[in-house]
């Protein structure tokens, strides 16, 4: 009777639609594993393709070529351990989630995803039909059972897979993350123990794709809930777990035990490693971004220094004859603390060439919005020039209680092709900063000291496209703006029920007006990093033309 049972989990970052780079990842850990003398090596969800892949898993000649692939590598691991690799599967008549099970030399078994999910960020029942609950396949004697993702976190899936003989669950994940989900993840998965008895091993793929971070921390869990494993963020590991069968019962041997982030640090990494991977992915190298001086470009261009480094971040100040010395100041400050190029480009000249132009036009009309949006357009401009002529992605700044009220201008400050700001609201654009200012991290490419000055932080914001301009003009205090929007957003409440917590009805109505009518902006922004789990694009669908609203 066989008492040891060798794993390994390979914690990697697919791009996704790259076959070819995907499988030489696949083929240097499976050598990896081969030289551990491993039973069996798991990769996540959908490793093979990358995940989230939208409707290009649905294109016929992707996934034959997906399909033509895993039989090659199936042929090419013949030797040594056994594979379990994500990656879709067609039968002829449907397309399902697979997680194909290769071992010595070809397909023995393909689990199809049995619970689809179809919220927030998912659509998987728009690509995938739905499996059977699969029973478990037998590796070296043992059996494992894979509940693939949302499967496991249901209880009747890894129950049956129990009640079929399943002695380890391996559970292949693609989930993205948003704050606090790690807690929920795990207290999940421990009742998934518990009610089985049977060991778990949770995989989760890093990096990032598009608007979401894969943020890895895979961890195991014996009978009890009991951790083996933590296994940390965002880093790509190939880690090993030793499973010993004690009186009749798996358990996985205590291994790497990683002490994992707060949440402040975490949203900080995941907006570096989405930004990272964003720009690399694409095929860029080098980022643009106006530096305002204030608070939100400040935080933007330290994100972009640790997740490029100062050599790859260009800065550009756009001064007009309202911008206030101290946030030239302030610009320069940053920048020199980041060892970051800054341009200085003015735009008064191009503001009143645009302004004689369009003078006859405006004839007897008062100068309003209009023609601070001007200013706001000329920066876009200018900043897009040096884009295209450079080959750096710009990137915008706008944070979540700008983008959700529409305090920004289309074509201006909101043009370029990222925001890792998008889901951050103001006041924890504050908090995330000072923890910046305060915890310098090995992974950070930029400078270990404080980046963003106190006159920064201590400033009153303003986009400073008039005299004397400040936010508040036009906005409630960040505090109370943010209240409100969390409620409106993130927890879907009604007016009545934000009234109730102590608002004033008149200042909930105009909020939600504004975010209302700043939607068809948000569906041409920039995408951006997902840090919550309602944020702006795939977790918030509503449409641009809207006449209802809340009279409660």
């Amino acid at each position: 009777m066989k008492n040891s049972f060798r794993l390994v989990v390979a914690q990697l970052n697919p791009r996704a639609g790259d076959l070819t780079g995907n499988a030489n990842k696949v083929r240097i850990a499976y050598k990896t594993a081969k030289n551990m003398n491993a039973n069996f090596i798991a990769f996540p969800e959908m490793f093979l393709i990358g995940y989230q892949v939208g409707d290009l898993v649905r294109k016929p000649a992707f996934t034959s070529e997906v399909m033509s692939l895993i039989e090659d590598l199936a042929k090419e691991f013949e030797t040594g351990p056994s594979v379990g690799l994500g990656a879709p599967y067609w039968d002829g008549q449907r397309l399902y989630n697979g997680y194909y099970i290769l071992i010595n030399g070809k397909i023995e078994t393909i689990i199809k995803k049995h619970v689809l999910p179809n919220d927030n960020e998912f659509d998987e029942k728009r690509f995938f039909s739905e499996g059977p609950i699969a029973g478990p396949y037998n590796i070296d004697g043992v059996r494992i059972g894979s509940p693939i993702c949302e499967d496991a976190w249901h209880q009747d899936v890894c129950e049956a897979q129990a009640e079929s003989g399943a002695e380890i669950f391996i559970v292949p994940n693609g989930s993205p993350y948003w704050r606090d989900k790690r807690e929920l993840r795990l207290q999940v998965m421990i009742s998934r123990v518990i009610e089985t008895g049977i060991p778990l091993v949770y995989l989760n793929m890093v990096g990032g794709q598009d608007d979401q971070g894969f943020d890895g921390m895979s961890f195991a869990l014996n009978p009890r809930g009991v951790l083996a494993m933590q296994l940390p963020a965002y880093e790509e590991i190939v880690q090993k777990i030793d499973f010993k069968k004690v009186d009749g019962t798996w358990f996985a041997e205590k291994c790497v035990i990683e002490k994992l982030p707060d949440n402040l640090e975490l949203d900080y990494r995941t907006m570096v490693e989405t930004l990272k991977d964003y720009v690399s992915k694409t095929g860029f190298k080098r980022v643009l971004l106006g530096l305002s001086g204030g608070i939100d470009s400040a935080l933007v261009a330290a994100i972009a220094v640790d997740a490029l480094g100062s050599k790859n971040v260009r800065c550009v100040m756009l001064p007009s004859e309202f911008t206030s010395k101290q946030s030239l100041d302030d610009a320069r400050s940053i920048a020199k603390n980041l060892d970051c190029v800054l341009n200085t480009v003015p735009i008064s000249e191009a503001k009143n060439a645009v302004n004689k132009s369009l003078s006859e036009i405006f004839k007897g009309l008062r100068s309003d919005v209009t023609e601070e949006n001007i200013q706001s357009r000329i920066r876009g401009l200018l900043l897009m020039a040096m884009s295209n002529k450079f080959g750096e992605m710009l990137l915008t700044t706008g944070n979540k209680s700008e983008v959700a009220v529409g305090y920004a201008t289309i074509y201006g400050d909101m043009s370029g092709g990222y925001n890792p700001l998008k889901d951050l609201y103001k006041t924890r654009v504050f908090k995330i900063s000072k923890w910046r200012n305060e915890n310098p991290r090995a992974w950070m490419l930029g400078p270990r000291k404080e980046i963003i000055n106190s006159s920064i932080l201590d400033k009153a914001p303003s986009a400073e496209l008039r005299e004397n301009q400040k936010d508040e003009d036009s906005l409630p205090d960040y505090e109370v703006l943010d209240s409100i929007l969390k409620a409106l957003i993130d927890d879907e409440l009604s007016v009545a029920e934000i009234v109730e917590m102590g608002y004033d009805r008149e200042v909930v109505k105009e909020i939600e007006h504004l975010i209302y009518i700043s939607e068809y902006k948000r569906y041409q922004s920039a995408p951006g990093t997902k840090l919550s789990r309602r944020a702006f694009w795939l977790d918030r669908r509503y449409p641009i033309v809207n006449r209802w609203r809340d009279n409660s």
